[in-house]
């Protein structure tokens, strides 16, 4: 069985940073599928050539069949929401000296079609389905990266004018690898016990040699030994529900807040007020028992040598979202 460092990382970045509940590395799809949208695909092929004619993007493909025999996602996740759910296909190349299929023209060209092939691929066996299709290298080369940037504009239009209008092509580089992926992953709880997720496994592998703590979220010693200190790109990434799990969680054990304002923060109406949420935001839990109430998260936190738990109940919908609430509050202490 083949093992990529690479795809591991994306793997544990998908069910932690983006919560999906399904991930599956090395998707391919069965031959045995009917594939939709047939129109619709060849259409894209068309337009997608005339809008890059420098790159032969379909050199050796004959039509939309051939080309989706060999299309191969190397993380696919779904997350569901209660109104909807999205898709997340994500090809990662990691090369130690750069990016590199070959010429500059070659590399572009690979990203390209790539970037498209899984934008059908999606397309011809989910259907209109919110999707975001990425493509991840930890290193590229400027001059390279400057062209595929250039073509990201091109290749979301080819895909809206093909009426996909709910898929998004995404390519994160060099500085964006680390503040949108890694930086974000490393705000995890570091107990993740799951022999499958080998990135996860070797930080814990880490600290155990190195004599440090399974806490959470990583150590500090961990954390600044990668990247700086969690930014508002890297929590852009997260889910509301991690964010509360994470970053709001370490703010809360710093001590830091004031007593006070963790005593507001147990009243529903400021609860309301401050962060959107239904319920209170913190509920004092019984030293005696430390039983997690109903829409608390069951991991307790101590705050001034009391227990607590942490309210659950955070949206980010059209109609209900907390994030706002919860990004504005956080300002003054990250």
């Amino acid at each position: 069985m083949k093992i990529e460092a690479a795809e591991s990382l994306f793997l544990s970045w998908l069910r932690h940073v983006k919560e999906c509940q399904l991930v599956q590395t090395n998707w391919k799809p069965s031959p045995q599928w009917e594939r939709k949208n047939e129109e619709v695909l060849e259409k894209i092929m068309q337009k997608s050539s005339e809008i890059f004619p420098s790159y032969n993007l379909y050199k050796g493909n004959k039509g939309i069949e051939q080309l989706l025999k060999q299309a191969e996602i190397d993380v696919l996740g779904f997350a569901f929401d209660d109104s909807k759910g999205k898709i997340y296909a994500i090809d990662v190349a990691f090369h130690e000296a750069g990016l590199n299929y070959g010429s500059n023209e070659e590399t572009v060209s690979r990203v390209i079609k790539k970037c498209l092939r899984t934008a059908m691929c999606i397309f011809g066996y989910f259907g209109d389905v919110d999707a975001e299709i990425i493509f991840a290298s930890p290193k590229i080369n400027p001059a390279v990266v400057k062209d595929i940037t250039a073509s990201i504009n091109g290749m979301n239009s080819t895909l809206s004018e093909a009426n996909l209008k709910n898929y998004t092509i995404r390519i994160i580089t060099n500085d964006d690898f680390k503040e949108h992926i890694l930086s974000p992953l490393l705000m995890v709880p570091s107990n993740v016990a799951d022999t499958s997720e080998l990135f996860m496994r070797s930080l814990q592998l880490y600290m155990l040699i190195d004599g440090m703590q399974n806490t959470t979220p990583l150590p500090k010693t961990i954390v600044n030994h990668f990247l700086p200190a969690t930014t508002d790109v890297s929590m852009s990434e997260m889910r509301i529900g991690v964010i509360v799990k994470t970053v709001f969680r370490h703010v809360l054990e710093s001590g830091n807040i004031p007593e006070n304002e963790i005593e507001k923060m147990q009243d529903e109406k400021y609860s309301k007020e401050t962060f959107g949420v239904q319920f209170p935001v913190l509920r004092k839990a019984d030293n005696q028992n430390c039983k997690h109430p109903d829409r608390y998260y069951a991991k307790p936190i101590q705050i001034f040598d009391q227990c607590y738990f942490i309210c659950s109940q955070w949206f980010e919908t059209s109609s209900n979202n907390d994030r706002p609430y919860l990004m504005e509050w956080l300002k003054p202490y990250l």
